[in-house]
C-alpha cells in the first residue's frame, strides 16, 4: 500500500488497512473486517490464547479420536476452544517456542498495530509473568501484503509488542527488530474493569505483590500515600540499572537507615521535588524508564511534591542527575539534586 503522510495515529492506519481489505474483496469471514483482526486464507494453522482470556490465559486444544475435518476446523474457532480444550493454569510448567499475533497493520520494521483493545500485548505480558516466554522468543505475526505499510515510530508504546518476523501470502520478512519487548504487565496500564473481566489478571498481580512489585492500577494514585506518609516502591519491573560491585550492599543500606529527610540520606540517594500535584508514581517511573535512569527503590513523598531515588552508588546516582536535568512532568520543570546536599539547603 502507498506509505501515508507523517502525523497519522494508530486509529488512522488502522482504518486505512480496514477499509482497503473491504474494498478489495481480500478478507474471509467475519465481515466486515472493521475493529478485527482480519482473517484471509494462506494455508497456516494458528493456536490461539482462550478467547478474552475470561477463563484463563492457554487452553491446550485435543481434538477428539477420529476427528473429521470439520471438526478439526471447528476446533480452531472459539467454540472449538469451549468443546474440546483443557486450561493451563499459572502453575503449570509450559514453555511457548513461538509466538504468534494477529495484526491489523506492520512495518517491515517489526512495528505492529492491533485493533486497539490490547489483548496481545496483555496476553504476551502475561506468559512473560509466568515465565512462559523470554525475551529471546521469537514473535511472528502473519498478514496479507497489503497489511505491511511504514508505521512512525513514536507511535510505538512501551507495552506494544514488537514482532521479529511477518509472513504474507509470497514473502517471509526478518525485521532485525532490536526495540525491547513488554517485560511484564504494565500494571498502571490495567483498570478496574479488566481485572473484573479477567480473573487470571487477579492472580498474576497477587503473586507480583507479594513478590514486592508495584502493582498499582490505572486510577489507583490517589491511594498511593496518606498526607504525611512516604511510599518506598521496589522498581523490579521494567528495566533496572545493572548490577554493579556492591549494588547489593547499597540496597541493603538505604532499606535499613532512616527515610530521606529524617536521617542522613546517602550518596547514592537522589532528591527530586517540584513534582505536580496532581503527578503519580507511575508517571515519573515511566520518565525514569525513557531516559534509562531506573533507580533500585523509589521513595514517593506525593503530597510533599517529592520524590527520592535510590541507586547502586555515587557514580550512577550522579548520572541520573544529569540525565534528569531538565525534565518536565505536564507543565513543571523538576527539581533535581543529590539528596545528602538538598538537606544541607
Amino acid at each position: 500500500m502507498e506509505p501515508r503522510a507523517v502525523g497519522v495515529s494508530k486509529q488512522d492506519i488502522r482504518e486505512q488497512i480496514w477499509d482497503y481489505m473491504e474494498s478489495q474483496n481480500l478478507a474471509d469471514f467475519p465481515r466486515p473486517v472493521h475493529h478485527r483482526i482480519p482473517n484471509f486464507k494462506s494455508k497456516k494453522t494458528l493456536l490461539v490464547p482462550t478467547p478474552r482470556l475470561r477463563t484463563g490465559l492457554f487452553n491446550k486444544i485435543t481434538p477428539p479420536p477420529g476427528a473429521t475435518k470439520d471438526i478439526l476446523r471447528k476446533c480452531a474457532t472459539s467454540q472449538g476452544v469451549r468443546n474440546y480444550s483443557v486450561p493451563i493454569g499459572l502453575d503449570s510448567r509450559v514453555l511457548v517456542d513461538l509466538v504468534v499475533v494477529g495484526s491489523v497493520a506492520v512495518s517491515e520494521k517489526g512495528w505492529r498495530i492491533g485493533k486497539g483493545e490490547g489483548y496481545a500485548d496483555l496476553e504476551y505480558a502475561m506468559m512473560v509473568s509466568m515465565g512462559a516466554i523470554s525475551k529471546e522468543t521469537p514473535v511472528v505475526t502473519i498478514v496479507h501484503d497489503c497489511q505491511v505499510v511504514d508505521i512512525p515510530e513514536e507511535l510505538v508504546e512501551e507495552h506494544d509488542i514488537t514482532v521479529d518476523y511477518i509472513l504474507t501470502p509470497t514473502r517471509v520478512i526478518a525485521t532485525g527488530c532490536k526495540r525491547p519487548k513488554p517485560m511484564g504487565i504494565t500494571w498502571f496500564k490495567i483498570s478496574r474493569e479488566m481485572m473484573e473481566k479477567i480473573p487470571i489478571l487477579r492472580s498474576l498481580r497477587a503473586r507480583e505483590q507479594q513478590a514486592g512489585k508495584d502493582v498499582t492500577l490505572q486510577g489507583e494514585h490517589q491511594h498511593l500515600s496518606e498526607p504525611g506518609r512516604q511510599q518506598t516502591v521496589p522498581l523490579s519491573v521494567g528495566r533496572r540499572p545493572p548490577d554493579t560491585p556492591g549494588s547489593e550492599a547499597n540496597s541493603v543500606e538505604a532499606a535499613r537507615g532512616s527515610p530521606p529527610g529524617e536521617g542522613a540520606p546517602l550518596a547514592a540517594d537522589v532528591y527530586v521535588g517540584n513534582l505536580p500535584q496532581d503527578a503519580r508514581v507511575s508517571d515519573l517511573k515511566r520518565a525514569l524508564r525513557e531516559l534509562g535512569s531506573m533507580p533500585l527503590r523509589l521513595t514517593w513523598q506525593g503530597p510533599q511534591r517529592r520524590a527520592f531515588l535510590h541507586y547502586p552508588d555515587s557514580a550512577t546516582a550522579q548520572q541520573a542527575i544529569s540525565c534528569l536535568q531538565g525534565l518536565r512532568l505536564g507543565t513543571d520543570t523538576l527539581r533535581v539534586a543529590l539528596a545528602r546536599q538538598q538537606r544541607d539547603k
